[in-house]
């Protein structure tokens, strides 16, 4: 039997465990990233472990989130970001050379190397033909620090791609189109890889829109082979000796596999709250817009930029919409700035951001009270834009160009011609905005300003645990529902006792004072709880407030390791209709805590109700050691100590 592409490169890189569904692995990290809105609390991390110099063949801090400097907190956290980076053998990318997906893929993504990143959309580097991961800011600074990533082995999903895109129809409609069979969940445990006739008719940035948004499907990551066109677009950034031919093997065996007929998609459009929303624009109707915004490290790259400068041009932004760009990297921008395209979407009526995330996260552009804002982005989750009414459409550059014009949503085949835009031959590729790690033996302070405060830690586990139901939330909880994240919030990433005033503030505002006042306690939610952002944020604040457990129906996987990370116990019921027993204010206790984690099964007695209902606790050995010592950090300072 032949392996899959994503089988072959996890077993180059393998360190321990075997490559079969369900195992736990650990994996050699080849490269990192971080960018400023979990890059702070990720170098904390990293110099809390006592590590001097990072041991990954590339590491590199991006600034892409944090952009509005209202005031001095962002600029530094930026300070000691670069500082910190500069030390301890980081590259740094400048504000303003771009978002952190969109120039790793132009400037460092290597096919075949591994990368983790703690930013949910690193598997974008999927599209060059990387295993590229999000995670937790803890779990990138202990990859850093020279330790291998351990993850659940996935399932492999062989998303076989048939026949060539109808014009206007884009990449961006295929991963809409496998979210709308699949949904937020389906990726869930699982590598999508890309296979069949239609890759070859699609450019890496293409590629790397549909890897992007496979974090919404929950995958682990997403990847395309290493071909032909990926050499072409490794030879124009002047990087063609870091190109090398991956393919799975001819008979290759997937766990499942899933058939898309490119000729038959249509554009589509995800509406609101949710990216697996999805239906046809021509079926949603022709709704009234004010705003469209597009950029994001989703569909922000020369090509979705050229393709709505030929559809704007001449031609002037109906009087009823604020339409956005964000250009997704400085060679972006330049290369449109270079050409005239730039002059034209400006002369259009396009008011241009610089090269970041801005919009997609909820920093600055917030829409109107009660609008329809059209995104190019890959989330919108309510209130993610800054404006709890409003209504959030996720579509294409190409409809969101069209329906900028017409003031209505509006289907871009009825543009007419096709709009054909070349791959360059050459890139500008120009690296000045990237700061190189200091030189061995030169001397670097670190700066850290006030508004820089400790993470917080836990403590081993007790025996016993009692404790009251804090809150009670529903399915398909995201981290943004847990900790918010907006131009208010930003700037206090590394201020976690700030931050936790806000912990779970769109589903209960006196969450914060309620859990101080008990002294902590625990949390119950329903199915894929924690999906959305990596931020480990999500974990952090809760624990400063002392949640000392999550007991949910399912969990997603980058937040139920960050709740580990943490100390903090993950508990799925053993039969979801446990959820409907638990009430918020019902007292839970939990005894001989240590032995039975170490049985991963155990019954949860709600004394309140003198109810006794069985959860899972399905913990790895690496996974149970974190536990017992109360968190991450706790295990790697014992390791330490006993060296």
């Amino acid at each position: 039997m032949g392996s899959s592409l994503t089988r072959k490169i996890l077993q180059e890189h393998l360190i321990s465990g075997r490559v079969e569904p369900g195992a736990e692995i650990s994996i050699a990290i080849k490269q990192t990233l971080t960018q400023d809105s979990t890059g702070t609390m990720a170098y904390l991390q990293f110099e809390a472990m006592g590590v001097d110099q990072v041991k990954t063949d590339f590491s590199i801090a991006y600034v892409d989130h944090n952009m509005l400097q209202q005031g001095f907190e962002n600029a530094d956290d930026h300070k000691y970001i670069q500082t910190a980076a500069r030390k301890h053998g980081v590259h740094y990318s400048r504000p303003g050379n771009g978002i952190c997906h969109q120039v790793h893929l132009e400037r460092f993504a290597r096919p075949g190397d591994t990368l983790l990143g703690s930013d949910s959309h690193t598997p974008t580097a999927g599209g060059i033909g990387m295993i590229a991961i999000g995670a937790g800011g803890l779990d990138v600074a202990a990859a850093m620090g020279g330790q291998p990533y351990a993850t659940a082995s996935p399932k492999v999903t062989a998303v076989e791609l048939r026949g060539q895109l109808q014009p206007f129809v884009t990449a961006k409609d295929i991963i809409l189109e496998v979210l709308r069979r699949l949904t937020v969940k389906g990726g869930v445990g699982r590598v999508m890889e890309y296979t069949g006739e239609g890759v070859a008719s699609l450019s890496v940035p293409e590629r790397a829109t549909i890897t992007n948004m496979g974090a919404e499907l929950g995958a682990t990551t997403s990847v395309f082979p290493s071909d032909e066109r990926t050499r072409q677009f490794l030879k124009a950034q002047g990087r063609e000796a870091d190109w090398r031919e991956l393919q799975p093997d001819h008979d290759a065996v997937y766990d499942d596999r899933v058939v898309i007929d490119l000729c038959d998609i249509k554009p589509l459009a995800a509406k609101p709250h949710s990216p697996d929303a999805v239906e046809e624009v021509a079926a949603i109707g022709s709704i009234d817009v004010d705003q469209v915004c597009i950029g994001s490290c989703t569909n922000s790259s020369y090509q979705d930029l050229m393709r709505v400068a030929a559809i704007v041009k001449g031609k002037t932004v109906h009087p009823d919409v604020s339409l956005t760009i964000s250009p997704g990297s400085k060679q972006v921008l330049s290369m449109l700035a270079a050409n005239g395209a730039l002059a034209g979407l400006i002369e259009a009526g396009a008011r241009i951001l610089e090269a970041g995330c801005g919009p997609c996260i909820g920093m600055g552009q917030a829409p109107a009270s009660n609008a329809v804002s059209l995104r190019t982005f890959n989330r919108n989750f309510k209130g993610r834009c800054g404006t709890d009414s409003a209504s959030v459409y996720l579509v294409s550059p190409e409809t969101a160009a069209a329906s900028a014009l017409t003031g209505r949503l509006t289907d871009p085949t009825a543009l007419g011609n096709p709009i054909a835009i070349e791959e360059p031959e050459t890139f500008p590729a120009d690296d000045n905005l990237v700061v190189p790690p200091a030189a061995p033996g030169e001397d670097v302070t670190v700066v850290r300003g006030p508004n820089i405060k400790e993470f917080p830690l836990n403590s081993a586990l007790p025996e016993t645990l009692e404790c009251p139901v804090l809150l009670k939330v529903e399915d398909n909880i995201t981290t943004d529902h847990i900790m918010p994240s907006n131009a208010k919030l930003l700037p206090y990433r590394s201020n976690i006792p700030y931050l936790a005033e806000f912990c779970f503030s769109p589903c209960d505002p006196e969450f914060p004072a309620r859990a101080k006042a008990a002294g902590g306690g625990c949390v119950v939610g329903g199915e894929n709880y924690g999906q959305g952002s990596s931020r480990e944020h999500a974990a952090l604040a809760p624990l400063y407030l002392g949640v000392k457990a999550v007991i949910v129906k399912s969990f997603a996987r980058i937040h139920r390791a960050n709740l580990i990370n943490s100390g903090i116990l993950p508990l799925e019921f053993a039969d979801e209709a446990d959820y409907d027993k638990v009430e918020e204010g019902d007292t839970l206790r939990m005894e001989t805590l240590r032995e039975t984690v170490a049985q991963g099964r155990f019954s949860l007695e709600i004394t309140n109700k003198q109810l006794s209902i069985p959860v899972h606790c399905q913990l790895s050995p690496r996974e149970k050691a974190m536990i017992l010592a109360g968190g991450r950090i706790n295990v790697i300072r014992q390791e330490q100590e006993g060296a």
